[in-house]
Formats: structure tokens, sequence, C-alpha cells
């Protein structure tokens, strides 16, 4: 983690009340340096090697902790278990069916997003688009495999 990103992540714990532990600082590291979207068991088996003593249970408190601090955010694609991301600037993601590879895509990526007509007295607050396909990385295996029929 960069001094800059550290002085920022301590100052966004700061402002949201909560303890600067390490713990928590790993978890970010994790994520920022992970574009993974992973699970919670993923992250505690990744940060076991590092603290030892960090068990399931401090893990899952810490990411609601930086969930609820607006830090991580958590993710529930078609009904999974969550995953977590570092990311909290909106944007979108893809999930490729074939490897389950969940990838953030920017805003800038996705034209227009059609206008829905909801009932009288909703009021959308935010979005979030969840696309579904092939991946880069499936699709030209896909390809090499029909080529090799």
């Amino acid at each position: 983690m960069t001094t800059e990103l550290r002085l920022q992540v301590e100052s966004r714990m700061h402002a949201a009340g909560l303890k600067l532990t390490p713990q928590r600082f790993a978890v970010l590291d994790y994520l920022i340096r992970n574009h993974i979207h992973p699970t919670a068991d993923q992250i505690t088996a990744r940060l076991n090697n590092r603290f030892p003593r960090a068990s399931r249970a401090t893990i899952y408190n810490t990411l609601h902790a930086l969930c609820e601090a607006g830090l991580v955010r958590e993710l529930y694609v078609d009904g999974a278990v969550a995953r977590y991301d570092a990311l909290i600037e909106t944007h979108h993601h893809f999930v490729c069916r074939a490897c389950g590879t969940l990838e953030d895509v920017q805003p800038a990526a996705v034209r227009a997003v059609p206008r829905c007509n909801l009932d009288e007295g909703y009021c959308v607050e935010s979005y979030q688009l969840v696309m579904r396909g092939v991946c880069a990385s499936c699709k030209q295996s896909e390809n090499r495999s029909k080529n090799l029929s």
C-alpha cells in the first residue's frame, strides 16, 4: 500500500470512528491489490499467512466494519456468497459464465442505460449493472477447442 493510499485509508477510518488495526489494513491492502472480488473465506485463507491469529470471525467483523464505513463494498451475484470490492466508486461488473470471474466494468464502457418506468413514488438512488457472458480468456479457449475438433 502506498503512503498516499495508507494516509487516505487512515483518514477515512478515523472519520468513520474505526480503530486502526493491522487486520483492517491487511484486509484493505489485499482487496486493493487483488481485484478478484474474493469471498471472506478466500481473504481469511490468504491473510492467515501473514496474521495467523486473524480468525475467521476477525475477518468477517473487519469486513463488516469496513463496509459500514464505506471503505469496502459487499457484492452478491446470482445469490452466491458475498464477495468484497475495495473499489467503492460507481462501477459495474461482468461475470464469466465459464470460469466465474467477476471483473470491474467502468461506467464509461457502458453506453446508455435504458430508462425504466417505475411505479409512482419510487426514487432510484443508485444502480449497478451485472453483465454476464464469456471472458476473453475463456472465449479464446472455446475457439481453440472448436478449431481442434
